[in-house]
């Protein structure tokens, strides 16, 4: 009985940590009254769902920028809620604003196989690629990771210029424009960073509430939904904003490590922002290249309906399962 129930936890467990790895600050609206208590979530896990909370002490750097001051978060600032890490804070006065967070980095040590899975499974392309051609394939690897993630909101109706603020994290995004002007249908370019320099011909993935609702034929590439862009020579990306909602961008910038007792160092970045409906594409609205108009606020409510739904049949088959064996 014991082992069956080991045996259980551990598919479990292999199936949480193999479909999570991302880590986005997330808000519930990016449209804050000014001067109220707000909160700010740092998933870790997908664009969807965080899977476990983050330790204080891996965080290096805490950050809220608005107005030209740059605020460092206290530790005492976060609480958690289930699975998810929740910032405290109040919003300040109007503004278009920031927040980041950056992570310690920590190792991590996978057989060949894993490895390759794990390229394949979060879109580190170029890295798998590089091993394909050299015949790497076969070799085991002990990776250097850390994340670095930020997040644009606006508080009030006042536009600032807080939006295009550099943190000095390892790799960043930084738009060359203020996403809460920006309209439905219009090109928006946002410049990635790696170490404060313009990091060229990297792949970034960029998508939307939408995108993070559809399922492909892959699912267990969860890059899959989102759209590969290639930052240029000036590590710039530009992307048309199709709908109104959430999005976010990620990318995995992964080289071959010189350091003693790794193989690799990897460095994450994410940017999350909101674009607001107008009167003319409505909140939820998502206009496809013929000119037709789909809502999907039914299908967002469906999709999370049935993912409920999957979580309880799923577990009513595990209750069963025990009790059958047990008989």
């Amino acid at each position: 009985m014991n082992s069956n129930i080991s045996k259980i936890t551990f598919l479990f467990l292999v199936f949480i940590l193999c479909s999570s790895h991302d880590m986005f600050l997330k808000l519930n609206t990016y449209h804050l009254q000014p001067n109220t208590q707000s909160t700010i979530q740092l998933y870790n896990g997908t664009f969807e769902r965080s899977d476990n909370t983050i330790t204080r002490d891996r965080m290096v750097d805490v950050s809220l920028v608005g107005n030209g001051n740059r605020i460092r978060v206290d530790s005492s600032s976060w609480s958690d809620i289930d699975q998810t890490s929740v910032l405290n804070f109040n919003s300040g006065e109007e503004g278009t604003w920031v927040a980041g967070v950056s992570t310690k980095a920590r190792n991590i040590e996978m057989d060949a196989k894993d490895f390759r899975d794990y390229l394949v499974h979060d879109g580190v392309l170029d890295m798998l690629n590089y091993r394909k051609i050299n015949n790497l394939e076969d070799n085991d690897a002990i990776e250097k990771y850390s994340k670095h993630v930020k997040t644009i909101f606006q508080v009030g109706d006042k536009s600032t210029d807080d939006w295009s603020t550099v943190l000095g994290y390892p790799i960043e995004f930084v738009p060359l424009e203020n996403p809460y002007q920006a309209k439905v249908e219009e090109e928006i370019q946002v410049k990635l960073l790696w170490k404060e320099k313009p990091l060229a011909e990297q792949l970034v993935y960029v998508g939307n509430e939408e995108t993070s609702h559809t399922h492909g034929e892959n699912n267990d590439q969860h890059h899959h939904n989102a759209k590969e862009y290639r930052t240029n020579k000036n590590g710039i990306i530009t992307f048309k904003l199709n709908t109104s909602g959430q999005w976010y961008l990620r990318t995995i910038m992964m080289e071959e490590s010189e350091e003693s007792g790794l193989t690799h160092e990897s460095n994450w970045a994410t940017l999350t922002f909101e674009i607001p409906s107008d009167s003319n594409n409505p909140q939820g609205t998502h206009v496809h290249e013929d000119g037709t108009v789909h809502s999907h606020d039914s299908s967002t409510r469906m999709t999370k309906y049935l993912l409920a739904l999957g979580g309880v049949l799923l577990l009513a088959g595990i209750l069963w399962l025990l009790k059958f064996k047990k008989s």
